[in-house]
């Protein structure tokens, strides 16, 4: 797979992203920066990095199975696995400006 190919994956992944919402906050998941990173192996397999807002977030069960369920159903993918992390912690600050105008923290 050439390394076009595996980007445009990856803008396909991120789409999807940007469908998932937090359930506390009016913003997509990709636009709150809670993705921190996603990976797709020559297999087709993705791997998405991403953190929660807080570690007692109440959809911490729920919304990696989200995303997961929602990167699988592009044909591209194969498989896909989240992993969660808490390092760096989620800031405020990793909001992307749409966010925060959204928000209207501008």
């Amino acid at each position: 797979m050439t390394d076009k190919e595996l980007e445009v994956i990856g803008d396909k992944i991120v789409n999807v992203l940007k469908t998932i919402y937090d359930p506390e906050i009016p913003v997509d998941i990709y636009e709150l920066g809670l993705i921190y990173d996603v990976f797709v192996s020559e297999e087709n397999n993705a791997k998405i990095l991403m953190t929660l807002t807080s570690p007692n977030c109440p959809v911490a069960e729920s919304l990696p199975v989200e995303v997961e369920d929602k990167v699988k159903t592009l044909k591209e993918i194969e498989n896909c696995e989240v992993e969660i992390t808490f390092d760096p912690t989620w800031t405020q600050d990793m909001m992307s400006e749409e966010a925060k105008l959204e928000l209207g923290m501008l």
